[in-house]
């Protein structure tokens, strides 16, 4: 068998959490890698050192516990070997529940450790177009660079890149309450798609005076002139701004939405007075309907605002939000068209990619991302089987959505329970349903592996 440190180096383009994670993983395989990272050669608007794994924003990777989703997939990447998970344990800080790390310390040992690996170079330049040569894992993150993010462009031959994210809420559907939330499509035309939440004039009033008040986040400067752009798709405030009858007109239109189960025909003279006065829509974001999109409300509000004013909502409120509405300068493909679970490109088998460029959200989703694409990308230099995750780990679940979800409305998603498949007997108390979730995560990660023959440890918080 051929030495595996005598392979052609593997490129890494990238390195935030998901480059450096790949780049681990590949050198751990026993295949030379390439890093590389442009700053401080050039700079980025967003980072502040020249070091990988840099935390831009909160030095906060989520929720320890993994009866919670972004502890769960903490454990499932402690189980497999990240670097990454294991740096922010060891440079831990105070923050109650939650996983917060020293970040200067914590990029500073990662960096080390990354240079100070036989099979790694760390290289400092600005990759301006894809190898097609050798092996590459593209992990260029939510600000790829203008000429790299051209070449992805001509590469899949369709204009795939969203230069400003401005996606809408995403709720659990069994948050929704069924009672006032009804399935119908606009004058019953084909089948019914939406769930619609009615509400009548003075509900409608109050929501939107609540709306007009609510704290709005800050852009960061970089994300101000990329804003103007989206006139087209403007944020809900701003549009109940602009009048207290704009969002009538627009996405909350009544015209044609009736509940015709509870009160019949919608054209009845009998029912003109039930019609409603605004309807928020909602649409099916997966394939099970686990999970829906508020249809319009893409948003700038702070997230605390969010939730308490969308929960003004007649039949969400009590909702759970998986994912919060927001607006931020964002560089993601469309992976549902262009990827595999594997986060292998269909249209070039030497080709991989991770992090927020693929459409998922949050430092610990990146470092997921980062693990599957290094291992698949050394596996298929040796010569071995691509692997993907079990849809019952918090990985699988995850990167089973991003290449299986609706390719017009793809938009990208945090790690949540929203998308793992329905436990064989249904529970409500939510606590109760996430534990199950964690139990069966931890038992088919281990099944998997030791079918793949991956190293695997045993969990450490498996009742935390």
């Amino acid at each position: 068998m051929t030495d595996p440190s005598t392979h052609p180096p593997i490129h890494v383009i990238g390195g935030g959490l998901a480059g450096t994670e790949a780049t681990w993983q590949i050198a751990q395989a026993g295949v030379p890698v390439v890093l590389h990272e442009m700053r401080p050669v050039k700079l980025s608007p967003a980072h502040h050192s020249e070091h990988v794994a840099e935390l831009v924003c909160s030095n906060s990777f989520g929720a320890k516990s993994a009866d919670r989703a972004s502890g769960l997939l903490h454990e499932e990447l402690r189980q497999l070997g990240s670097v990454v998970i294991a740096k922010a344990d060891e440079h831990a800080v105070p923050a109650g529940g939650a996983l917060a790390v020293d970040r200067a310390v914590f990029s500073r040992d990662l960096t080390a450790t990354l240079e100070q690996h036989p099979l790694i170079e760390l290289r400092r330049d600005e990759v301006t177009s894809i190898p097609t040569d050798s092996t590459v894992v593209l992990t260029t993150g939510p600000l790829t660079s203008d000429a790299l993010a051209a070449d992805l462009r001509q590469f899949t031959g369709q204009d795939y890149m969203s230069f400003f994210d401005a996606a809408s809420p995403i709720v659990v559907g069994e948050s929704i309450n069924r009672d006032v939330a009804f399935m119908a499509s606009r004058y019953d035309r084909g089948e019914a798609a939406y769930l619609n939440c009615p509400m009548d004039k003075e509900q409608y009033l109050a929501f939107w005076q609540a709306l007009c008040a609510a704290e709005q986040a800050e852009l960061k400067d970089f994300e101000q002139e990329t804003a103007k752009f989206f006139e087209g798709c403007l944020p809900i405030e701003e549009m109940g701004r602009r009048g207290e009858d704009t969002m009538r007109y627009g996405p909350l239109k009544p015209v044609g939405l009736f509940d015709t189960d509870r009160y019949g025909a919608f054209d009845a003279p009998e029912n003109k007075g039930k019609r409603p006065y605004a309807v928020v829509q909602l649409r099916q974001e997966d394939k099970g309907g686990q999970l829906w999109n508020m249809v319009g409300f893409q948003t700038n509000l702070r997230w605390g605002e969010q939730k308490r004013v969308f929960r003004m909502i007649p039949g969400l409120e009590n909702a759970e939000f998986v994912r919060m509405g927001v607006m931020h300068r964002n560089t993601f493909i469309n992976s549902p068209e262009l990827l595999s679970s594997a986060l292998q490109f269909h249209q070039r088998a030497n080709l991989f990619a991770a992090g927020q460029l693929v459409g998922t959200e949050g430092y610990t989703a990146a470092c997921a991302g980062g693990w599957l694409s290094g291992t698949n990308a050394a596996r298929s230099v040796l010569g071995l089987p691509l692997v993907s995750l079990p849809v019952t780990t918090m990985m699988g679940a995850l990167f089973g959505f991003i290449s299986s979800a609706e390719p017009k409305h793809f938009q990208p998603m945090p790690p949540n329970f929203g998308i793992f498949p329905a436990l064989p007997e249904r529970i409500r108390n939510k606590r109760e349903r996430y534990g199950k979730y964690r139990d069966r995560s931890f038992s088919d990660l281990h099944t998997w592996a030791n079918t793949h023959q991956i190293t695997i440890k045993q969990p450490a918080l498996a009742t935390a």
